[in-house]
């Protein structure tokens, strides 16, 4: 194969340190929404077909070894989540080439223990997953289909023990491939104290429109503000699902936190029937200098955005960070019903 260097996805990076950085007819399956500009529809299609075929086994070759198969460019992965426990965990990340652009294709990942000589494993797909909603949910911080990205890739990976593991991500175009590696600290689960699925999600009042005194700005940075604040999480919480989404569309340093939230109103255009969608904003007074709001201290989250899907018994089914599109979303919110 053909190695092609990569570039960092600095704008996803940065989203991850908040302290650094009509009609009565069913809707159109959003998942099936993809730009159609210039043939993206096509690769962003051909990047969804995925089969762990498609790459190289590792068959007990090092990681270094799977590495330098793929002409990998060292340390430049870029990863869009960042908290992983033992066991299996979504992994997501992007691809630029040297022409800063996204690159679509079959995707997949390999990892392996952080130490001379540790064996990989892999590959696990990570088919592509739409950022670019339908032009009716689009937010002026929205993603479109003349953005360098317009789909993230996700795999669902496992860790088998704590501590610093080596992470090899790849995308095929044609007969070339971009791939880069980076590094991730997973820990256990107990150490981790970020809600997880199957626990008791925490009962805290988030920001409505009441609570804001009718003024939607002091809780949504999003243009135009989302109108996903009508009620309360404690309120709702125990008496129907729940999608709850933390996100700063206007204050996020990248553009993930306004797709994810158009991605959230598209997506409740099917289940805003059955499931209560919360935006809830990160920062005081929208003031980074101020800290976080409450809820985000409640949930213990440091990063951002992170969605958390709730059961009508209160305990949580599902949860994502990072960068996350229609796909994902959705299959999150199914998770609850």
């Amino acid at each position: 194969m053909i190695a092609r260097r990569c570039l960092p996805l600095i704008v996803l990076l940065c989203s991850l340190v908040l302290a650094a950085c009509g009609g009565e007819s069913e809707p159109e399956d959003p998942i099936t929404q993809v730009p159609e500009a210039g043939g993206l529809q096509q690769r962003i299609a051909e990047a969804r077909d995925v089969r762990a075929s498609d790459f190289e086994p590792a068959d007990g070759r090092t990681f270094e070894e799977v590495a330098k198969s793929y002409g990998a460019v060292q340390d430049a992965a870029a990863l869009a989540t960042s908290v992983f426990t033992t066991g299996q965990n979504r992994l997501a990340f992007g691809m630029i080439d040297d022409e800063a652009q996204f690159v679509y294709g079959p995707s997949a990942v390999y990892v392996a223990p952080a130490r001379k000589g540790g064996r990989a494993a892999g590959p696990f797909v990570a088919p592509a997953d739409v950022l670019v909603t339908d032009p009716a949910f689009r937010s002026e911080q929205a993603a479109a289909e003349s953005d360098p990205f317009a789909a993230i890739y996700a795999a669902r990976v496992r860790f088998a023990r704590p501590g610093p593991h080596r992470i090899l991500t790849v995308t095929r175009v044609g007969e070339q491939t971009v791939a880069a590696t980076g590094s991730v600290q997973v820990t256990s689960p107990k150490a981790d104290p970020i809600p997880d699925v199957g626990e008791p999600a925490p009962r805290v009042d988030t920001d409505t429109l009441a609570t804001a005194g009718g003024v939607v700005e002091r809780i949504d940075t999003r243009e135009p503000p989302s109108d996903m604040h009508q009620a309360s999480f404690a309120d709702v919480l125990g008496e129907k699902p729940v999608a709850l989404l933390f996100a700063t569309p206007q204050l996020c340093q990248s553009r993930v936190c306004g797709p994810v939230t158009d991605v959230a109103l598209q997506v409740r255009e099917r289940y805003g029937d059955q499931v209560e969608f919360i935006h809830q904003e990160v920062y005081v007074d929208n003031d980074p200098a101020q800290g976080l709001r409450r809820p985000l201290s409640r949930f213990n989250l440091r990063t951002e955005p992170w969605l958390f899907v709730v059961g009508r018994d209160g305990r949580i089914t599902a949860r994502l960070e990072g960068s996350f599109g229609l796909q994902a979303f959705e299959d999150a919110v199914k998770t609850a019903l």
